[in-house]
């Protein structure tokens, strides 16, 4: 019984191991990276998008929605996003009210900088 127990035991431990050890094993960006990288999101902000152009990208495959004169590609989240289709349901225009709305915890927040790719024009 104790043999079951020591080898239960070991497995997983190398089972934990392949999930911690990854986590650590991922390069860290170099300074140069991370100032280019920062350098993209400025460009990237400083872009200005017409309501019209927005509006052509209302599809699960191409999903763009304005939040507060924000403009946000967040084609790559439609499918992660918790509430499902929702995030679809202002596609392509001002999604301000449902981003703000009380199903989305605080967390979303910090989440939605990272798809931000210019401002609207006003």
């Amino acid at each position: 019984m104790e043999m079951i127990e020591a080898v239960t035991l070991i497995l997983g431990v190398l089972l934990a191991l392949l999930f911690i050890i990854p986590r650590f094993n991922k390069p860290s960006q170099s300074k140069t990276e991370a100032l280019n990288s920062n350098t993209n999101n400025i460009s990237k902000e400083s872009r200005r998008y017409t309501k019209a152009e927005v509006s052509l990208h209302d599809k699960r495959t191409d999903c763009w929605v304005i939040i507060k004169d924000k403009v946000y590609d967040v084609t790559s989240y439609v499918e992660e996003h918790p509430g499902g289709d929702a995030i679809l349901t202002h596609a392509g225009d001002d999604s301000t009210e449902g981003f703000y709305g009380p199903q989305h915890g605080t967390r979303v927040f910090d989440i939605i900088e990272d798809f931000c790719i210019g401002e609207l024009e006003q």
